[in-house]
């Protein structure tokens, strides 16, 4: 079932440290990409279903420059065909000493309306990618043209991604600390808890600004904190 966009709107509202926590409750342990960085947050929270390239170590004799004169190269028709609104996740075997891809390639995606990219290699052309409108997310800076080190091989397939498991249409989300992957079906469900959380920890901040202590508060296992939040979603329209 295709993202719904309440979903989306919904899960732009929240964190993925939120997130996180909502996951493990449902023994998802391993859902936040390790080592993946955005190039420079702008605020918005990236949100979009997984569209998946997977590489391999590149092989000398099958990986020349001259591959990307075929345009059916598995990398070329990654860009082309990730559906508007779908995030780009590359699985570079978290090997940063070649570029997933250049600012060319990313300039494309964002102008094609696609809501992000992720890779934990590197990109080049890092500079000029960090000053697109389109949020990405990688290891770290790599010059070097991906064919060096990486074979594209396979589209829309699940691939691994900063040791996470990524399968085609799972959500994800980026936001200032990284990114986090929610399966699919879990969507709706997981949206839902995240905001309900996000208000209670937005009340529970109010709080300790204010002075108070967090026992009993965080987690609420006073009564009266459950009585003061109630008294506090009814007063904000939360």
């Amino acid at each position: 079932m295709p993202l719904a966009p309440a979903t989306r709107d919904r899960l732009k509202t929240v964190s993925t440290a939120t997130l996180c926590t909502a996951l493990f409750k449902r023994g998802l342990r391993n859902q936040f990409i390790q080592d993946v960085h955005p190039l420079r947050h702008k605020g918005e929270t990236m949100v979009g279903e997984a569209y998946t390239l997977r590489t391999i170590p590149a092989r000398e004799d099958l990986n020349p420059i001259t591959v990307f004169q075929d345009r059916a190269h598995p990398q070329r028709r990654a860009v082309e065909e990730c559906p508007p609104g779908a995030v780009l996740v590359i699985d570079s075997r978290k090997d940063a000493r070649a570029a997933s891809a250049g600012s060319i390639l990313v300039t494309r995606l964002m102008v094609r309306g696609v809501a992000g990219i992720v890779t934990d290699g590197g990109f080049r052309d890092s500079p000029e990618i960090a000053d697109l409108a389109i949020p990405a997310y990688h290891h770290r800076p790599a010059a070097p043209t991906n064919l060096t080190v990486h074979q594209p091989l396979d589209i829309n397939v699940p691939i691994g991604c900063g040791d996470v498991p990524v399968w085609p249409g799972d959500v994800v989300v980026g936001d200032g600390e990284g990114v986090v992957v929610i399966p699919a079906h879990l969507a709706d469900a997981i949206a839902d808890e995240a905001v309900e959380m996000t208000a209670f920890e937005d009340f529970v901040t109010e709080k300790v600004r204010e002075g108070r202590s967090i026992l009993g508060l965080y987690p609420p296992t006073d009564e009266q904190s459950r009585l003061d939040f109630a008294a506090w979603r009814a007063a904000t329209g939360r």
